[in-house]
């Protein structure tokens, strides 16, 4: 394992506040999740979380359930 292994990005279409409101309780009620941001001044809409335990295909689907696109970014 890397030393940033529990860092995690992708690449959303969360671009307006409104979004990010619907996203937070899905983000905040996970103990698995430490920390998350989104920069919606990226034109990728960045998602980045803080996870020593969710993998990122648990993200992505946890993210798609809101009917937002998320994919990893390498």
């Amino acid at each position: 394992m890397g030393k940033f292994d529990h860092i995690h990005l992708f690449k959303t279409n969360i671009r307006t506040e409104e979004d990010k409101i619907k996203i937070r309780p899905l983000l905040n009620n996970r103990k698995e999740v430490e920390e998350w941001h989104i920069d919606q001044e990226d034109e990728d809409c960045v998602l980045r979380i803080i996870s020593y335990s969710l993998e990122k295909h648990a993200i992505i689907s946890l993210v798609n359930t809101k009917g937002y696109l998320c994919v990893e970014l390498l």
